[in-house]
């Protein structure tokens, strides 16, 4: 058997390590055009339980999960993946259980899903899958805590009321970090400027 030369050797460890890579962006895909999909149902279902507030709080985590499959499908194409993933229809439920899901897809993501592509994009080196990664788990710690703290209000006569009237909220162009009333000047997340952020309703 002859020996494998260093740089062919080194090209084969490169290829598996992409494909490593390449995996985990398509899953992290899936999974955001999955809560995606789902998030645009429960904003139309809110609706039409005549809960503008919580719709227009479903709409903005629409679209930073949109940023987020949109930021993993780019790296994806640069690596050679493919970016084309089945959504499944989403099960639809009542507007504060609806909420409770988006309040454990996002605590999924922050514990468990992002930390650990993360850990191994770093050992990998890539910088570009990466930063995807960090962009999203920052920006679904923000999503975490806006469920989290409205959950618990929806329970008292003020959150009620919330619920009953349509909020504006602002979502990061860059990498979907989302606040209610950002303090911030640029985004916590990402350093992108607060004027840039998109108004949702």
């Amino acid at each position: 058997m002859q020996p494998v030369e260093p740089d062919v050797m080194t090209s084969r460890v490169v290829g598996i390590e992409d494909l490593t890579v390449i995996r985990n962006l398509e899953t992290a895909l899936e999974e955001e055009m999955k809560n995606c999909a789902a998030y645009k149902a429960y904003a139309t279902s809110a609706d039409d339980e005549g809960l503008p507030g919580l719709a227009s709080l479903f709409r903005a985590m629409a679209e930073a999960e949109q940023i987020h499959a949109g930021n993993h499908a780019r790296v994806l194409r640069h690596l050679g993946g493919s970016p084309a993933v089945s959504v499944p229809r989403p099960r639809v439920e009542r507007a504060i259980e609806n909420l409770k899901s988006v309040l454990v897809d996002q605590r999924f993501e922050v514990d468990y899903l992002y930390p650990a592509f993360l850990t191994s994009a770093v050992s990998l080196f890539d910088s570009t899958a990466m930063r995807s990664f960090h962009w999203a788990l920052e920006a679904d710690k923000s999503h975490a805590r806006l469920c989290s703290e409205i959950v618990p209000r929806l329970n008292s006569d003020e959150g009620a009321r919330w619920a009953l009237e349509p909020h504006d909220f602002y979502v990061c162009g860059l990498c979907g970090y989302a606040a209610e009333n950002p303090a911030e000047e640029n985004c916590p997340a990402c350093n992108y400027l607060r004027e840039k952020f998109e108004k949702i309703r």
